[in-house]
């Protein structure tokens, strides 16, 4: 087997690879290689520095050949949906309706991070993996804005208190944006992505979650997207996502 050396500057990693097919995000293409799910010419590689040429060596995952296609002969696919309530934002979940039964597109493409079952509003679906990981990843800063509504009145303390930031899970926030809309209702815009953040966050000042909906993403805006229902991106919005 001719695996090229992790330490050399010729191929490509094998969880880019993945991605780049459409497969998945690199982060679960990450588990799959951990798992052992991912082979270079006929031996499984487990190492995730492995790089590789897809065009001269054959990957396989369970087995099936991958089929790569450079970037200069490939289209992607990109997205938006007005994500409902009770839609889970994986790509498959036994006993469940999931975001990708609302985009009849003969592409493979999978959302970009998630949003609660509860929760409504902008979910971005790619098979762009570079792009999936710019945006998945915290260290690009990408700021992701929300509309909510609690169940009782939030007060200016309490806003306050969720832009500077408070500790969830042992965890601190990030600082946030934060303007009131309404005396129950609120906008803020995050930089992170924590599990049921800002669920955790109304709930840190003793108040409940009655409504949260995403209305950005980066520079893409729900806008009048009705629930439900979904869009392909502009390319100039494609292209401002990609700076």
């Amino acid at each position: 087997m001719q695996i090229i050396d992790p330490e050399t500057a010729q191929g490509i990693r094998l969880q880019k690879i993945l991605a780049h097919c459409g497969l998945c995000s690199r982060r679960r293409a990450e588990s799959l290689i951990l798992e052992g799910r991912v082979s270079v010419n006929g031996v499984i590689v487990k190492e995730l520095g492995t790089r590789a040429d897809p065009v001269k060596e054959k990957i396989c995952l369970d087995g099936k050949q991958l089929h790569y296609t450079s970037d200069k002969n490939r289209e992607y696919t990109y997205l938006a949906v007005n994500k409902p309530k009770g839609v889970v934002t994986t790509c498959s979940q036994k006993n469940a309706k999931i975001i990708l039964d609302l985009v009849p597109v003969k592409k493979r493409v999978y959302p970009v991070g998630r949003l609660d079952k509860d929760s409504v509003g902008l979910v971005l679906l790619t098979d762009d993996g570079d792009l999936h990981n710019r945006l998945s990843h915290p260290s690009h800063d990408h700021e992701k804005e929300y509309l909510v509504f609690a169940v009782r009145p939030v007060s200016d303390q309490d806003l306050a208190a969720m832009a500077q930031g408070m500790v969830i899970d042992g965890k601190k926030t990030r600082q946030a944006k934060v303007r009131r809309v309404s005396e129950n209702g609120f906008k803020i815009v995050l930089k992170q992505g924590l599990n049921r953040q800002i669920r955790k966050m109304v709930g840190k000042t003793g108040n409940q979650v009655a409504m949260l909906k995403r209305i950005r993403m980066a520079n893409i805006r729900l806008g009048s997207l009705p629930a439900g229902k979904w869009r392909y991106l502009t390319e100039q919005e494609v292209e401002k996502l990609r700076q």
